[in-house]
């Protein structure tokens, strides 16, 4: 007999693979904002808030980023408080430090300053055990190009109903 292996198994083993857990995606950027360009940044957090994370208690709808003094800041994304914390505790909506290497800060920071674009997160996951967010460099949509894009989900829904039937 064959001995199986999981996929998460096989995603640790296997070199260059490196195993992600998706805690949090904002489904809202998606439908508000083109994202032109994606950027992957680590996050300063302190004590509870990892805790709170892995638990998967992360809401980035609404949530934004910030240049600030060559710094590039997260701010209103909503990190629930650790129910099993103490006095200690973090506050749930306070800003975080994300962690760029000065060259990409200094990058975006240009791009968002001429180009009137606009840093959203996409998505927080784990990766090697260290929490990472995805940061979209991202053009607002407008009204009409949000029913172009729900009219063009509603026919590919339709096609695949009618390839599954039939």
């Amino acid at each position: 007999m064959a001995k199986q292996t999981s996929a998460r198994n096989e995603a640790k083993s296997a070199p260059g693979n490196v195993s992600i857990k998706v805690i949090s995606v904002n489904r809202q950027a998606y439908h508000d904002y083109f994202v032109e360009r994606t950027v992957e940044a680590g996050i300063s957090l302190v004590g509870t808030e990892i805790k709170s994370i892995r638990e998967g208690k992360v809401n980035l709808r609404g949530a934004y980023a910030i240049v600030r003094n060559g710094e590039i800041w997260l701010e209103n994304a909503h990190i629930a408080v650790y129910e099993h914390g103490n006095r200690y505790n973090h506050d749930p909506m306070r800003s975080r430090k994300l962690l760029l290497h000065r060259r990409e800060i200094q990058q975006l920071e240009a791009r968002v300053a001429t180009k009137g674009l606009t840093l959203i997160p996409l998505k927080l996951y784990l990766k090697r055990g260290r929490a990472k967010i995805e940061l979209g460099l991202c053009r607002g949509k407008k009204l009409y190009d949000k029913r172009e894009a729900i009219a063009e989900q509603e026919v590919k829904r339709e096609i695949e109903r009618v390839i599954r039937k039939g």
